[in-house]
């Protein structure tokens, strides 16, 4: 599936920047706005946008007073806040008002990618649910948002490009072995167990074991 994004930036070239970010990682970017004023305008004409990118400080407007426009509005877009502000109440106020993800400036394009990552997968599980879950269901989609541990503390030699490459492997082909994860990322066989075994460590997946076929029994990794 294509998600639908607007990105609220009022710096012309950050926001340029972060259409062609979404745009590298597979979103449609209906709009760019640059001030509270033209983002209203633009979800106004674009009613089906699944994210918006929101920088917090804007010409006009508080970005988050803009969010509490938009939701009175009826928009009910996820937002991820892409800002400078570092006050932790603007942080708690973000939260408070479903912000799903907080993204302070500056940024690398690795960083930017696992956090967009983490919500396209967090997206694809909720899109993907029957009309009632489980709680397993639940915590399963708030781990994707919110993994144990931050692509920033990865262990030495992995690295958040390709961690996003097996989350996505084994959520799409699951229950996967090395051996097929290798095959579908492009790595060796011990480079995937490395990888697969780590997202093991930080409970998103779990390892079960394989039986069949005339060898021995076979690990296979599936997401939680």
């Amino acid at each position: 599936m294509v998600y639908r994004a607007v990105v609220v930036e009022d710096e012309e070239t950050a926001g340029a920047a972060h259409a062609a970010y979404l745009e590298r990682l597979g979103f449609e970017v209906v709009g760019v706005a640059r001030s509270g004023r033209d983002a209203v305008r633009t979800l106004a004409r674009h009613t089906d946008v699944d994210l918006v990118l929101l920088d917090l400080k804007l010409p006009d407007t508080h970005g988050l007073q803009l969010l509490a426009h938009l939701r009175v509005a009826g928009v009910d877009a996820d937002v991820i806040a892409v800002t400078s502000v570092r006050e932790v109440e603007a942080v708690r106020q973000a939260v408070s008002q479903g912000v799903v993800a907080y993204l302070i400036k500056p940024f690398s394009f690795a960083a930017f990618k696992t956090k967009i990552e983490q919500y396209v997968a967090y997206r694809d599980q909720l899109d993907a649910q029957p009309t009632s879950v489980a709680q397993s269901d639940v915590d399963a989609m708030l781990r994707t948002l919110r993994p144990h541990r931050s692509a920033e503390a990865l262990p030495k030699g992995l690295s958040p490009e390709t961690v996003g490459l097996v989350v996505r492997a084994v959520q799409d082909g699951g229950p996967l072995s090395a051996g097929e994860a290798a095959e579908r990322v492009g790595t060796s066989r011990v480079t995937a167990r490395r990888y697969l075994e780590h997202l093991v460590d930080t409970g998103v997946a779990e390892r079960r074991t394989r039986h069949g076929g005339s060898g021995r029994p076979e690990i296979e990794y599936v997401w939680r």
